[in-house]
């Protein structure tokens, strides 16, 4: 309940504030384990990616922000989880795989961190390797800003991407490099399908 009270707020608040302007929102299944991927450029992604997916997302942060008592107490009442980033964090992605198993949606920033220019960095292998662990599909979405006062941000969702299939084969480190950059490009391509934004 609380989570889709945060998120009603959040709608509102962002429908005062900014213009949104979705496209794609029939791409996402309506059940099954879902990992959705996006590029990040701004700590408002979250709220957006939040508010305008239908589906109840558990995010991944990173560990710094469950240090505050308040905010990471809210945090983990959204369904939120930590993860030390620069490490492979077994606890993470165990939490994100009992998400999955219960047909749940994981969100997750493939290149870690927010992007200072807003040019796509390199991604990841995690959201990759949760997928095809997981045998997840992938709801690639491509967000465009800045974000500002009455600007317009478009939020382009993606069809769902099957990785493959967990067990059919070793999964070894170069299958999560090809399955990283296939979802880093379907992000490209859902980032450059928009016109360029006026204020």
């Amino acid at each position: 309940m609380f989570y889709w009270f945060v998120r009603a707020v959040a709608r509102v608040a962002l429908a005062l504030s900014m213009r949104l302007d979705v496209s794609g929102r029939e791409n996402v299944p309506a059940g099954g384990p879902l990992v959705v991927c996006s590029n990040h450029i701004a700590w408002l992604d979250p709220v957006v990616l939040g508010v305008v997916l239908p589906r109840r997302i558990a995010f991944m942060a990173k560990e710094e922000l469950f240090r505050y008592p308040v905010f990471g107490w809210c945090l983990r009442l959204l369904g939120a989880f930590p993860v030390k980033r620069g490490t492979a964090d077994r606890n993470a992605v165990h939490f994100a795989g009992r998400v999955l198993s219960r047909g749940g949606v994981v969100g997750m920033f493939p290149e870690g961190t927010r992007s200072r220019t807003g040019q796509l960095g390199k991604a990841h292998n995690g959201a990759a390797y949760l997928a095809v662990r997981n045998r997840a599909r992938v709801v690639p979405v491509g967000i465009r800003g800045p974000y500002g006062f009455a600007r317009r941000i478009a939020v382009a969702i993606g069809p769902a991407m099957s990785l493959g299939e967990e067990g059919s084969k070793r999964i070894t480190s170069k299958d999560m490099d090809e399955a990283a950059g296939r979802i880093m490009e379907a992000i490209a391509s859902l980032v450059k399908r928009e016109s360029p934004i006026a204020g």
